[in-house]
């Protein structure tokens, strides 16, 4: 049995915010519990070969004219920044059956930016701030239970090794479907809340990326943004992801509904993006120097069978905190899908964290 004041459930931008903010005012006494390899949740930067270049395979961008909280995270963290490229026509794709044409593109206003070094560059930054020894990957939580004025928290790590942790309070920096998936309650937890957190979709959980890598961002010497929208597909929706002064990159969503996917080999839906990037681009973009396919469908930790189906709009916030009964008071869940205004966003991260710690702090 070890003991810890508050564990936090969860390693992705939640779960690092609020240890980052536990430690910051004082509270040293935490342990973070992270099911991965590796923290960073749904953030996933890939690096290309011979680069210092990192691209996203998760959330890409944020903007800082109305998401102010995280972008004040992002500056006191010392992080560079640049604005999205979207200058110079787009291309698209209209019907299936007729040939992609150049239209006038268009701005995000305010603008979207990104971090140089990918978002990674952010999870990285918070935990660099952390203790590190209080940090545990490859821990999943498999019961939560109430014991007198604790909580207790049973873990098993990958190799199959039982923890238990007693603490005074739990933050759960998950999305509410993977709670209900993966940890059970003892007592059960109120059936309201319960039905309630089951039908908040995840954010991501039903999404494809692609990203192809090259030397140049050939598409600008066209006078094309690299923005692109196609009802032909594979890909739905792509941007530019270039990084300044590195390599190049096109990304996009890929538009197949993840049941689908599931039966389509990786290397054949390669080379259908490939092939589609070349139909709208030119024949350069069918040769990258390297590309990368993250199917978050796939992903244990971030998609149930009811995300396959959902239609990947950010949800509503559901409720935090069990209102009645013998859970009231015990933990307090801080995922991204709990922020009231920016439900499913690195933002909403950073608010519902914000929220969580704040409440602890006044208690």
């Amino acid at each position: 049995m070890h003991n810890t004041k508050i564990a936090i459930i969860g390693g992705g931008v939640s779960g690092l915010y609020a240890a980052w903010l536990l430690q910051h005012q004082g509270v040293a006494d935490w342990v973070l519990i992270e099911g991965r390899d590796a923290v960073g949740g749904r953030i996933l930067s890939v690096p290309a070969a011979n680069s210092n270049d990192r691209f996203d395979l998760g959330p890409s961008w944020f903007w800082p004219g109305y998401q102010r909280q995280l972008d004040q995270v992002v500056r006191d963290l010392g992080l560079d920044r640049f604005e999205q490229h979207e200058t110079g026509d787009m291309v698209v794709e209209r019907t299936p059956h007729e040939p992609p044409m150049r239209m006038r593109g268009y701005v995000n206003s305010p603008p979207s930016v990104r971090l140089i070094g990918g978002m990674a560059a952010l999870t990285d930054a918070l935990q660099q701030g952390l203790d590190a020894t209080r940090i545990l990957t490859s821990q999943t939580a498999k019961r939560l239970r109430m014991a007198g004025d604790h909580v207790e928290l049973d873990t098993e790590s990958h190799a199959g090794e039982a923890t238990t942790w007693r603490a005074e309070h739990m933050l759960l920096a998950l999305p509410p479907r993977m709670v209900l998936r993966h940890i059970e309650f003892t007592p059960a937890l109120p059936s309201a809340l319960t039905q309630e957190w089951q039908a908040t979709a995840t954010w991501m959980a039903p999404h494809a990326k692609y990203v192809a890598v090259y030397e140049a961002p050939f598409w600008r010497e066209q006078g094309l943004s690299g923005e692109g929208r196609s009802a032909r597909g594979p890909l739905a929706e792509i941007h530019d992801a270039s990084m300044p002064g590195g390599s190049a990159a096109l990304f996009g969503f890929i538009g197949v509904p993840a049941r689908v996917r599931e039966t389509v080999p990786e290397a054949v839906l390669r080379s259908h993006c490939r092939a589609q990037l070349a139909r709208m681009y030119g024949p350069q973009a069918e040769t990258p120097k390297a590309e990368f396919i993250q199917d978050w469908a796939q992903e244990p930790y971030t998609a149930t069978q009811a995300d396959w189906d959902g239609s990947g709009q950010h949800p509503e916030a559901p409720s935090a905190q069990a209102d009645v009964g013998p859970w009231r008071g015990r933990f307090t869940a801080i995922g991204s899908e709990w922020s009231p205004q920016f439900s499913g966003y690195i933002a909403g991260a950073i608010e519902a964290a914000s929220l969580g710690v704040a409440s602890l702090i006044q208690r």
